[in-house]
């Protein structure tokens, strides 16, 4: 079993714990956000220290959720660079620049901010124009619209190879896990793959890659808090688990870490404790917590050190013994663009794509034939078999 050891904590004394964690892809930066609270907050864990940087206020954006949902935040890939939704603003913040924060006029109050994988574009959600329907590309530096693209929420996970990106697509019925292309130019934006992943209902977070980009992790489900993990670049669903089935015990949402090492996922739980889980294998461990405070969110550093809020309001950075080499480069993003096609523009994604579940495909004429289901059938598949059964009996 992994050896964790503490680095340094740091305490929080605000009346709001933190609740999600957004670590810098390369740098000893991390973003602290909270329900209910517009502070963001800019931690420093450099050299195993924890240290806070700032505390930027911002106002609420446009998140149908409203004041419940944390603040919009997106790092720069490469800069020391940290844009935060701040309503019809941006606020950049970065540690190159001791005169503070700079807000710039946005395009609209955005949900979610991404950053393209070059740092040359900035994605944002929804758009000031089409609403919910799409999504806005701006110039990072200005807040400037530069151009438009389809919808997507929640967030915008990046390969490790920077070659793809993926997001979601929800709907009550069912979300889609869309995989795209980073565009080129400076008015680009994700351009979206026939290829998809779908789930049923909606209520997820955002996807997460594995530091090896062999895997991917999302949780969440409206009705049921469920853990999925999938292979890529196949799509194989190699776990899926649940964490609660009702509100009784409410896991964190912020949780999961993937390791450096491959294939392994830190899980924080309600009891405190940290599960290492084996995604292959399907062997997990669990790392107690020495006074059962439980966890608020997880995440990994740029240098694969566990950085953990409590709801006490501590921050804890772990250090993972042994570390693990970083993750030699691949062709899976190849493998997988070569199964796989760019959706045309015109209609809805909905139209265009080619879907699975993790476990098998389902063609145009699959789900144009399926009339029979069962309670364990995922929403979507039993309201398509509805569907199918309506246009049975009136043609008849």
């Amino acid at each position: 079993m992994t050896e964790l050891a503490v680095l340094d904590r740091l305490l929080d004394d605000s009346d709001f714990p933190v609740e999600q964690l957004t670590c810098h892809p390369r740098l000893p930066l991390a973003a602290g956000t909270s329900t209910d609270c517009r502070t963001v907050r800019v931690f420093d864990c450099a050299e195993g220290r924890l240290r806070e940087l700032a505390a930027l206020d911002a106002e609420p954006g446009a998140s149908p959720w409203g004041d419940s949902a944390p603040q919009a935040v997106a790092w720069h890939p490469h800069r020391p660079l940290l844009l935060v939704a701040d309503g019809e603003f941006l606020l950049r913040w970065t540690a190159d620049d001791p005169s503070g924060p700079v807000r710039v006029p946005a395009g609209a109050e955005y949900d979610a901010l991404a950053f393209s994988p070059d740092g040359g574009r900035l994605w944002a959600t929804p758009s000031a124009d089409d609403g919910w329907t799409g999504s806005d590309v701006l110039d990072p530096a200005t807040g400037a619209v530069t151009g438009t693209a389809r919808h997507w929420d929640t967030g915008v996970a990046v390969h490790p190879s920077g070659e793809l990106v993926a997001t979601l697509a929800s709907d009550q019925g069912a979300t889609y896990c869309l995989f795209a292309r980073p565009g080129d130019g400076p008015a680009a934006a994700m351009r979206t793959l026939r290829q998809a992943l779908i789930l049923d209902c909606d209520g997820y977070g955002a996807p997460l890659f594995s530091a090896d980009g062999r895997h991917f992790a999302i949780r969440g489900n409206a009705y049921v808090d469920m853990l999925e993990v999938f292979a890529f670049p196949s799509l194989r669903k190699v776990l899926s688990t649940t964490l609660a089935e009702d509100s009784s015990e409410e896991w964190p949402r912020g949780n999961l870490a993937w390791s450096a090492r491959p294939g392994v996922l830190w899980i924080g739980t309600p009891t405190g404790s940290l599960l290492e889980l084996d995604v292959e294998a399907r062997e997990a461990a669990e790392h107690a917590s020495p006074d059962d405070v439980p966890v608020a969110a997880l995440a990994a550093t740029a240098n694969g050190d566990l950085l953990l809020a409590r709801t006490d309001g501590e921050l804890v950075l772990l250090s993972v013994r042994p570390a693990s080499a970083a993750a030699e480069p691949n062709d899976d993003v190849a493998v997988f663009l070569a199964g796989t096609e760019e959706a045309p523009l015109d209609g809805a994604v909905d139209e265009h794509l080619e879907v699975t579940d993790g476990i098998r495909s389902w063609t145009d004429d699959d789900l144009d034939s399926v009339t029979e289901t069962s309670d364990d059938d995922p929403t979507w598949l039993q309201i398509q078999a509805s569907m199918n059964r309506f246009r049975s009996t009136r043609a008849t």
